[in-house]
């Protein structure tokens, strides 16, 4: 019997699509990552029984990026980074072990079908699960096929039924378009990123920003925003005027007329227009003419429509509308969110979707009237031959979905039934008048049938009031003539739903990555989201904008990346060659960067009207160990220490506050210590500025503060408050939190694991010796005699915190409440020493592990 191998993108996938095709008959375990799961059962495979296991990755299972020194910002030039870095395909989580997990469920497989979403990142994901699991299949016999794949648009019996029935092959072109946007992004990015960060964030100190990011897909988005700004600013408004008269076909009502002229912009002319007609009494009827129009129910649902009506309707970003979409795909409510094509295939069972949706209150008397007239044949839109449009798969209710998956599938399933309705019909009346030599008009509109508009309310055709029975020649009495004073004004600034358009339109990013390009923006604070999604870009948005427009345009303007997309759909078509392609855009990119770099000068020109220098930024904080003058702490983002008398920058960590350190000084390089926190319920350690960006022994990294610091007699280091290793993570070291008094605790240096104890002590203290049960250092705690814990109200008592029975009730871990889990700001993982590994004398390190006590340990706590 063949054993076959399935794989999806998600774990949520997996399961629905092994419960489809096991009828719901299947084993299922979890895999060794924990994170996914795999479903067994049995079944037939090409016209033989097979034992089927169904698995899924977690997205991507590997990211490219540079090699070991290229992700120095400060070893390497980033000009070296277009051609010369060599880059690798790392694990993109390697936390999952997926590859390890592919390479273990893969053993002895004989097939394998790949269920991974239907699009170029989906067929560049097929070809990652096959590198890691090809090594360890059985070797095909003779022209065998050992490798499917299936095509499939929605969660759906049918659906996956119909693909599991006719698998095909993964297509190489459309992983190798991927790989090609991947290498293009990351080395023009990280080039251009890493020199303006630098050059920048080393002159100024109020940017508030802490990557000066250049994108070849976000910075022509960050133009858009700008051009606008730019036409708000540059805008001088003109006044106009305007002659309004109304009549009165009866002696209650009255009827405002709108002039054919709509308006002067001299307000001499104006007032002789007013006049003339002021000599008339009456409005003469010239012509009466009707019209029968049709306003065209929409084309089907794709990505972009989706998400710009989420922005202007919902009022959901993009980002945050995709992630919703995709939610309700993967729970089968709806079909694949990611399509450009706006066309449905002939053979769509659109009845069978219909009928779908008939028990729904809100529009069942709609669906029924459909089915008993007749559905309309959806409009001919456009077909990109990638999924169907975006189509409700089964029916639903609020309490199901709630909140903002309602209201998205609501929209979604109006937009569908509203494509097979009918057209709205209404009756246009036009009344042309003359009021003396001058000509006006009125118009009016009935409804006749209101077709799509019943499903889709916020499209109908609006009441007006309604226009008088009248025939060519009648007269009617004028109410009033006047002249109205008005001003032109200024565009209002992009929405994110006119942003998509003009994306699409210049064929900026895909329609998977757009939404990732606006929330790139926006992170990097280039713009700030107003009221009503409006995109309004911020002073450093503009200054670089204008800055690349300065040095060359070419960086901001559509135009380049547009060619770029072009050839990569080539690529995915077989059209281009990959490697080509890659060598062409790169060398294009390489001269501009040159010609950036030595032209940075005229952006550095618009840099210093908008921003401080470093100098003249921040407040005196802490002493420099050089010069012994006070250093500048600057807040703004990415905060750090200045020395303007060096003309030195110190980076800090981030997201948490800075305060000086009792004027203690580091016994290696004589700088005042400072102590960042995370707050009253988080981490806090000190650390030397000189030292957090020097490391100043071989096993440090910079980024390390005072808890990790090997220095052997320096009573802030890790060797002399360490206490324990970590009860969760693997290198991290408990050190005690000097500062913490009186509610002392002990902090990991590499997780967010924190130990509460001895509360409303009076001193707490690292002891040289250790703990002979599990090696850690053993604490000496005072308290006072008034509020002392301890038995028989001593008020001294020196023990090991994990092991001691005394100290057992006093001793409570927590987690850290960090502002942002990144709080160091992404470093690797670092070898953690001191005492929690046992101690010899002279602060050396052992290097054996505790005897099995930590697991005991982590038990104790939890």
């Amino acid at each position: 019997m063949k054993t076959v191998l399935m794989v999806a993108e998600k774990p949520s996938l997996a399961q629905s699509i092994a419960r489809i095709l096991s009828r719901g008959n299947m084993s299922s375990r979890k895999g060794l990552n924990g994170a996914c799961s795999v479903h067994e059962y049995t079944g037939s495979f090409i016209g033989q029984s097979a034992h089927f296991k169904m698995t899924s990755v977690c997205g991507h299972v590997m990211t490219l990026d540079f090699i070991g020194k290229y992700n120095s910002w400060d070893k390497v030039d980033p000009a070296e980074l277009f051609s010369k870095a060599p880059t690798e395909k790392k694990e993109a989580n390697p936390k999952l072990t997926m590859m390890k997990f592919l390479q273990v469920e893969g053993r002895g497989c004989d097939c394998i079908v790949l269920w991974l979403d239907c699009d170029k990142e989906g067929e560049n994901i097929c070809f990652e699960v096959l590198d890691a699991v090809l090594p360890v299949m059985n070797k095909p016999r003779g022209t065998e096929r050992s490798i499917y794949r299936a095509k499939f648009s929605s969660i759906t019996d049918t659906d996956i039924c119909n693909a599991m029935n006719h698998l095909g092959e993964p297509n190489r072109n459309e992983a190798l378009s991927v790989d090609a946007r991947q290498e293009l992004d990351l080395r023009i990015g990280c080039a251009f990123t890493r020199f303006q960060t630098k050059y920048f964030q080393g002159k100024y100190g109020n940017l508030d920003s802490s990557l000066i990011s250049f994108g070849p897909c976000q910075t022509p988005t960050l133009g858009f925003c700008v051009e606008r700004h730019d036409k708000i600013q540059s805008f001088k408004p003109e006044t106009y005027w305007v002659l309004q008269a109304k009549v009165n076909p009866e002696k209650e009502s009255s009827l405002t007329l709108d002039w054919d002229r709509v308006r002067v912009f001299d307000r001499e002319v104006a007032q002789m227009f007013l006049n003339i007609t002021k000599m008339s009494k009456e409005a003469r009827v010239e012509s009466v003419s009707k019209k029968e129009k049709v306003k065209q129910r929409p084309l089907a649902l794709n990505t972009v429509e989706m998400l710009r009506v989420a922005s202007a309707a919902l009022g959901m970003g993009p980002q945050h509308a995709m992630q919703i979409a995709e939610r309700l795909y993967t729970q089968g409510y709806i079909s694949y969110p990611r399509t450009e094509t706006t066309h449905y295939p002939e053979n769509f069972d659109l009845k069978g979707c219909l009928r779908q949706q008939a028990s729904n209150p809100y529009w069942a008397e709609t669906i029924n009237a459909l089915l008993s007239e007749g559905i309309n044949r959806p409009r001919k839109g456009h077909d990109a031959g990638d999924h169907p449009p975006i189509t409700p798969m089964r029916a639903a209710t609020e309490a199901e979905l709630g909140g903002d998956g309602w209201r998205l599938y609501e929209y979604i399933t109006r937009h569908f039934i509203a494509t097979v309705s009918a057209d709205c019909k209404y009756l246009q009346t036009t009344i042309s008048f003359s009021i003396g030599p001058e000509r006006f008009t009125c118009v009016g509109k009935v409804v006749t049938s209101p077709g799509f508009t019943e499903i889709m309310p916020w499209h109908s055709i609006p009441l007006e009031e309604s226009l008088p029975h009248c025939e060519k020649g009648d007269f009617f009495p004028i109410g009033e003539i006047k002249l109205l004073e008005k001003q032109t004004s200024p565009p209002d600034y992009l929405t994110e739903a006119e942003l998509i358009t003009l994306m699409e339109k210049h064929g900026i990013g895909t329609d998977a990555s757009i939404p990732v390009h606006i929330n790139n923006i926006c992170q990097r604070n280039y713009v700030t989201v107003e009221s009503g999604r409006r995109l309004k870009p911020t002073n450093l948005g503009i200054v670089l904008v204008h800055g690349y427009y300065k040095i060359d345009a070419e960086l901001v303007l559509p135009t380049i990346r547009s060619a770029v997309e072009k050839q990569l759909n080539l690529i995915a078509l077989g059209k281009a060659n990959y490697h080509q392609v890659l060598e062409h855009t790169l060398d294009i990119f390489k001269r501009k960067f040159h010609y950036f770099v030595d032209s940075i000068a005229g952006m550095d020109e618009l840099m210093e009207v908008s921003f401080s220098p470093l100098a003249a930024t921040g407040k005196p904080l802490s002493r420099c160990g050089k010069c012994h003058r006070f250093m500048k702490y600057i807040q703004a983002k990415p905060s750090r220490l200045h020395c303007s008398h060096c003309d030195d920058t110190y980076s800090l960590p981030q997201n948490g506050t800075i305060k000086l350190y009792k004027e203690l000084r580091c016994p290696l390089d004589d700088f005042e210590l400072v102590l960042w926190s995370s707050g009253s319920r988080g981490k806090s350690y000190p650390l030397c500025p000189y030292c957090y960006n020097h490391p100043p022994f071989r096993d440090m990294k910079k980024g390390m503060g005072c808890n990790e610091c090997t220095h052997p007699t320096c009573q802030h280091s890790l060797s002399m408050l360490g206490i324990g290793l970590c009860v969760e993570c693997e290198n991290g070291v408990l050190v005690l939190d000097s500062t913490s008094g009186p509610k002392w605790k002990m902090a990991c240096n590499k997780c967010n694991v924190i130990v509460h104890f001895f509360e409303n002590a009076h001193k707490v203290r690292v002891s040289p010796e250790t703990c002979d049960l599990c090696e850690a250092a053993l604490v000496d705690v005072d308290f006072n005699k008034a509020k002392s814990p301890l038995p028989g109200d001593e008020t001294q008592h020196s023990g090991c915190v994990f092991c001691d029975p005394v100290f057992q009730d006093l001793v409570e871990l927590k987690h850290a409440a960090m502002r942002h889990p990144m709080h160091r700001g992404g470093q690797g993982k670092r070898q953690g020493r001191g005492r929690g590994k046992g101690r010899r004398p002279g602060g050396r390190v052992n290097p054996k592990k505790p005897k099995d006590k930590m697991a005991a340990l982590a038990a104790y706590f939890v």
